[in-house]
């Protein structure tokens, strides 16, 4: 049988059986890196480092954070796709790179992200807040939309055009029958002098990027996006208990792996990650950017990536929006 088989067919037969038992043992025996496509020291890449630290040993003797930024976080994910199968490269990425790209940019992504990855699981979620100046006339969410309904033009912005805190604004916007305009700025820090102005009637954007402020009275947290209220914004509800349960929505890191890879590597992998959820250190570094472990594995982060993209795809194509290719 072993001489039916062509020399490439039989190196990787043996590459294979070689990636398995380090699977199975203490990890891949080598430098594994992890692309991130963003700049140093944004929350990606500090959530990418924690868990490459805790990846060393259960899954690689090294996990080294490679950033590749540009093109909006696809070149990463281009690269990842177009890596050896064998363990040796992981991507660190938001899900939304996999889930409402396909419907923003239609004719030029150039990877899919059910067939082109495989992920070795979730690692943390994050929700988003609605929050005004805390001198405007709103005291809470539903003092808002009244005023809204009542103004003939009211801004908001996002962290970027085409975020998903963009789309679950612009949800609110149509679900509420609000006139709400949306201003592109790069980031939310940008965006925090026109909301304390009053050119912005308010900011759809990340806990994390709110929490503090919040807490520190420079703006107020009418509504958050997550399924239930965070330990750190007791006072804010969410807008599933406003009855906007449609409003709902978390946003998912997850570490890829190249289509292909073995099944051995994609388990030790999800078997690395869930060990480095469970860490108390790590647990307690995420609850400090306001996010919360994940607890999809391999097969389940799948499953949810398929049905995301599925979930954005009419709610994108409802406000018009596709992104300049």
């Amino acid at each position: 049988m072993v001489l039916a088989l062509g020399r490439r067919a039989l190196v990787g037969l043996q590459a294979s059986a070689m990636l398995a038992r380090a699977a199975r043992a203490q990890g891949l025996d080598r430098t594994v890196r992890m692309l991130v496509g963003f700049p140093p020291g944004g929350a990606a890449d500090i959530v990418a480092r924690i868990y490459a630290e805790r990846l060393r040993g259960g899954f690689a003797q090294q996990v080294v954070v490679e950033n590749r930024p540009g093109a909006a976080a696809r070149i990463a994910l281009e690269a990842a796709k177009a890596a050896v199968p064998d363990g040796s490269t992981l991507v660190f990425t938001p899900e939304s790179m996999l889930t409402i790209y396909p419907h923003i940019y239609p004719r030029t992504l150039r990877y899919d992200g059910s067939k082109d990855f495989v992920p070795g699981g979730a690692t943390s979620s994050f929700g988003f807040a609605f929050i005004v100046a805390p001198n405007h006339p709103a005291k809470d969410f539903a003092s808002f939309v009244q005023w809204a309904r009542t103004q003939r033009d009211v801004s908001y912005a996002s962290p970027a055009a085409g975020s998903m805190p963009h789309f679950v604004a612009e949800q609110m916007s149509r679900k509420l029958d609000l006139r709400l305009m949306h201003v592109a700025y790069r980031g939310t820090g940008p965006a925090m002098p026109d909301l304390a102005t009053g050119r912005l009637s308010g900011i759809m954007g990340v806990i994390g990027d709110m929490g503090e402020q919040h807490r520190a009275g420079h703006v107020r947290v009418l509504a958050i996006t997550s399924p239930k209220r965070v330990a750190s914004l007791p006072d804010v509800p969410t807008f599933a208990e406003l009855g906007h349960a449609e409003l709902t929505s978390e946003e998912l890191y997850t570490i890829l792996l190249p289509a292909g890879a073995p099944a051995p590597v994609v388990e030790a992998l999800e078997r690395a990650i869930a060990a480095a959820s469970a860490n108390p250190e790590l647990r307690a570094a995420l609850a400090k950017m306001e996010q919360t472990p994940a607890t999809l594995g391999s097969r389940g982060m799948a499953e949810r990536i398929a049905s995301e993209r599925d979930r954005w795809g009419p709610i994108v194509r409802d406000t018009g929006y596709t992104a300049e290719e």
